[in-house]
């Protein structure tokens, strides 16, 4: 049937999700899905709009929820872009403002959707590499450039770049847009929305599956200049005009206003975080710091992929990547305190 493909198809390589596996009973550490369920707010508000409002379209501007990331962060509604998970976000970013006849800067090791969508636009990229503590260097990234992209804290590593640094990189491409991709943000980093108003090329990008525990409603953001703002809409506005449905609208924005339910979860998490590296490095694990809701470890005696193989046995899943710079680590996401302990029996010992 490829002979009534857009040639451009065929080139496509797409992004891989995680295993969603059909099976009950596992201990799924492999999708870095929140554990705890969404505010309890969240869902009466969509519990309300089950109603015969369904059947009319809803509000193309999303002007509940863009006030209340607006109210969230303190600042204009002006500087607020929604859509369909921060996927969908990122990719309006890549078609709106990254092609340029300068190469887009990304980490080698990050979000695998990057060069994916370079794929889909036809960008051209110039990966850079991370340092032997898989650390982003900030002067490696002061070149010639189309655009910057990261996550912060990056993914897979869940390192975080302190907000100074990422200053840096923003004064050395003041022609450039950079983008801050802070899916994992709420789980020990700082965001970078606080210098938007200083910088006009600043873009920063979220997610409501992270830490709001909103994955399945599919709602993302983004936050900066109104100028990139009115980019990111005109491209919306040509390929999707309606991409939030009204059960998000009202959802997501309960789950902005009910911030003693959110600041509880993410604190349950960097809790369990933290005890889990503990008891991973107990069993010889090198696991690298982390401001997110997962981790990324290695043992050096023992081969990731068969690692994850035997706790796949235990009915524990995890996530490995084949990039050869990271074939030896294993991606952990927080679960609860028993799914985790789960992990570590299924470890055994070693």
């Amino acid at each position: 049937m490829s002979k009534f493909w857009s040639p451009f198809v065929k080139n496509l390589v797409p992004y891989v999700p995680g295993e969603q596996p059909k099976m009950t009973k596992l201990v799924k550490l492999n999708t870095n899905e929140n554990p705890y369920g969404p505010s309890p707010k969240a869902l009466a508000a969509m519990q309300a709009e089950l109603n015969d409002n369904l059947r009319l379209y809803p509000d193309p501007n999303s002007d509940l929820l863009k006030q209340a990331v607006a109210t969230y962060y303190g600042i204009d509604a002006s500087k607020v872009f929604l859509g369909n998970g921060s996927d969908e976000v990122l990719a309006h970013i890549f078609h709106g403002l990254f092609q340029h006849e300068l190469p887009l800067l990304f980490p080698d090791i990050s979000y695998s959707f990057y060069p994916v969508y370079c794929g889909l636009y036809g960008i051209q990229s110039a990966p850079v590499p991370l340092d032997e503590q898989f650390q982003i260097r900030v002067e490696d990234y002061a070149k010639p450039n189309g655009g910057i992209i990261f996550p912060n804290p990056n993914a897979p590593t869940g390192c975080v770049l302190a907000l100074d640094a990422v200053e840096q990189i923003l004064k050395a491409s003041p022609d450039s847009v950079v983008v801050v991709d802070e899916a994992y943000i709420d789980f020990g980093g700082e965001t970078a929305i606080s210098l938007v108003d200083r910088y006009p090329n600043l873009l920063v990008t979220q997610t409501l599956s992270k830490s709001r525990s909103l994955a399945g409603l599919r709602v993302g953001l983004a936050v900066g200049h109104p100028d990139l703002i009115e980019a990111l809409e005109r491209v919306k506005n040509s390929f999707n005009s309606y991409p939030l449905d009204r059960l998000a609208i009202v959802g997501a924005a309960a789950a902005f206003e009910d911030r003693e339910y959110f600041e509880k979860t993410c604190r349950q998490v960097i809790d369990s975080r933290n005890q889990l590296v503990a008891q991973l490095e107990d069993k010889g694990f090198e696991v690298l710091p982390s401001a997110a809701n997962f981790i990324f470890a290695r043992h050096p005696r023992h081969d990731a992929a068969g690692l994850a193989a035997k706790l796949r046995e235990q009915g524990v899943i995890v996530r490995h990547f084949k990039q050869e710079r990271i074939a030896q680590f294993l991606r952990i996401s927080i679960g609860t305190p028993e799914q985790n302990q789960a992990l570590i029996d299924g470890l055994g010992d070693l």
